[in-house]
């Protein structure tokens, strides 16, 4: 069966070429449209499609509170917004992929038949994507597609992407603390709210938020703009030190690594890992490989369980590991997977997470 959509735009224009543009992809079928969030609940409630191709300007309803609202229900439905007013790093983007977007695609503000058009490729693809996503994973099991459209890979491990150790232990040979953090869904304004609370001094940070490629580096400059410490996107043999954070980019997977008493990060290419890339279980995995006893892990707000294994093996090798408490998270699946493997030390509100960092970075260099 094909990817079933609903296309929800208040441009009459817009939906018939989206319409005309997906339904000529075979795996792919339109199978209502509708003016407005209020009108598209209404054909949810007729038929439940497999995806959302959604605008944000709408009448009655705007986009980002739909996608807000959907995604805060139990089975939330993959929405690819398609606007003109996600421009790379612009608030409202930021907002969209906080509040679940499974992709973004920005519309010219003239000439969008042409564009669309044009993006016939990117838009299908970014619909088979939403589709695969995993917020929506249990979806794919019952419904099987066309030979066209890959089944789900499996649920892959970080085994893909760490290389095996040259030996069973490696030597810590510094007491330097470094910090690794995981977050997926409600996690850019998390981690906003964590960086923001962090001393100049801090330890040196590596973050992976799950975020699709090209917006991280805007995500990092706008959170530079904003604390004390230095944000930027995480470059291939980037430093970790003190007073600075490294976000993972978009797409690429990010290890911590360390060569004597230097951390670096490695940026890598690779299979999905716990259905992501950048995943959080790979960077937690490289953190109890290189720096064990001398990380802190810390798990935020997001749909899922990626980092819960991750997080568990750096417990296991002397880190000391953090997790959101449900009460300050959008989505406590990360998080609370992370506890019912019994990988954390100690669960914290929001507000909190930063000084029980810097409390436990004090006393472990003692």
């Amino acid at each position: 069966m094909p990817i079933k959509v609903l296309i929800i735009d208040d441009s009459a224009l817009v939906r018939e070429t989206l319409s005309q543009i997906l339904n000529s992809d075979p795996d792919i079928k339109v199978i209502a449209t509708a003016s407005d969030p209020i009108f598209g609940v209404k054909k949810i409630k007729v038929e439940r499609p497999d995806v959302i191709v959604l605008d944000i300007e709408m009448a009655r309803m705007d986009g980002l509170t739909f996608l807000r609202k959907m995604n805060e229900t139990v089975d939330p439905i993959p929405c690819v917004v398609c606007s003109t007013m996600v421009a790379e790093g612009s608030e409202n983007a930021m907002k969209a992929l906080e509040y679940g977007a499974a992709a973004l695609l920005q519309k010219p503000a003239l000439g969008t038949r042409k564009f669309l058009e044009e993006s016939k490729v990117r838009i299908c693809d970014a619909v088979r994507s939403a589709y695969k996503s995993t917020s929506n994973i249990k979806k794919l099991i019952p419904s099987p597609i066309s030979s066209r459209i890959h089944s789900p890979q499996p649920k892959l491990s970080a085994d893909v992407i760490l290389e095996k150790p040259t030996s069973l232990t490696t030597p810590l040979e510094t007491t330097e603390k470094i910090v690794v953090v995981g977050a997926s869904t409600g996690g850019t304004e998390a981690l906003k709210d964590f960086l923001t609370m962090l001393p100049d001094d801090a330890p040196g940070i590596v973050i992976v938020q799950h975020m699709p490629e090209h917006f991280t580096a805007a995500f990092a400059s706008r959170l530079d703009g904003l604390c004390k410490i230095h944000v930027k996107e995480a470059q291939n043999g980037d430093a970790v030190i003190q007073g600075q954070a490294l976000i993972a980019p978009g797409n690429y997977h990010c290890l911590l690594k360390r060569s004597g008493s230097r951390y670096f990060v490695e940026i890598k290419e690779g299979p999905l890992v716990s259905r992501h890339r950048p995943s959080v279980d790979v960077l937690f995995r490289s953190a109890a490989r290189y720096a064990g006893k001398n990380a802190i892990g810390i798990i935020m707000t997001g749909m899922g369980d990626d980092g819960a294994k991750g997080m568990r093996e750096m417990h296991d090798a002397g880190a000391f590991t953090i997790a959101q408490d449900e009460a300050s998270c959008i989505v406590y699946g990360m998080p609370g997977e992370a506890v019912k493997n019994g990988g954390v030390d100690k669960i914290v509100p929001l507000s909190n997470i930063a000084q029980t960092m810097m409390n436990s970075a004090l006393i472990r260099s003692r």
